[in-house]
């Protein structure tokens, strides 16, 4: 079984992972883009987007691929998936990442109403769990078998199994901007501080790069 892990997530300096006011236009909530521009300008976050340009090497790209690697199943929460909320209904969403999704594997979605699973392009097939974290924790280990599981967000879902002591190891990059608002990763740092250390730190020109493992 491999391990549990967040990778490439990104906050701001006042510890916003996504801005307010989310929304079909603003996925990620007013100025959330800016949080990722880092990943947007390497090489290897687009291509598994089919895009082009981004640069390779440096320290930005290499921690870009090394969280991509070795991923056999990803967690997320609904509303990563997509903006629907309530009963799905009749519903065709398919997720943001259009007929492909970049995962290439099992992706499981939290979520308080049942859904069929929808098999997509490339090998990504989305499967919806009501049963809460534990849940789809072991769906995922068992889908992703010696590979590790990542959870990959949004903040409220990180949040969730860091709470519980699920992750074995979290890469953050703090990205130099000022949100002011929006949803937080952390809302409780003494119950953060007591289950995990902070192993490292790693400076880009555009980012600060930490590495945070489970205590004990």
């Amino acid at each position: 079984m491999g391990n549990v892990r967040v990778s490439n997530f990104s906050v701001s300096l006042d510890g916003y992972a996504a801005g307010p006011d989310q929304s079909m236009d603003a996925p990620l909530g007013i100025g959330g883009e800016q949080l990722h521009e880092w990943a947007f300008a390497t090489r290897s976050f687009r291509e598994p987007l089919g895009m082009e340009g981004g640069v390779r090497g440096g320290v930005d790209d290499d921690l870009v691929a090394k969280g991509n690697g070795g991923v056999g199943a990803t967690i997320i929460g609904r509303n990563m998936f997509g903006p629907i909320r309530g009963p799905w209904g009749d519903s065709d969403w398919r997720g943001w990442w259009g007929a492909a999704p970049p995962f290439g594997h099992s992706a499981f979605v939290l979520t308080h109403h049942p859904r069929d699973p929808i098999e997509m392009e490339g090998g990504t097939t989305f499967h919806f769990v009501t049963e809460g974290i534990e849940v789809v924790l072991k769906r995922a280990q068992d889908a992703a078998g010696d590979a590790d599981v990542r959870i990959g967000g949004g903040p409220a879902t990180v949040r969730q199994f860091l709470d519980a002591g699920l992750v074995d190891e979290v890469h953050l990059a703090v990205t130099p901007i000022l949100l002011g608002a929006g949803e937080r990763l952390f809302t409780d740092a003494e119950n953060l501080a007591s289950g995990y250390t902070c192993t490292g730190q790693t400076p880009s020109d555009a980012v600060t790069h930490y590495h945070l493992h489970r205590a004990g």
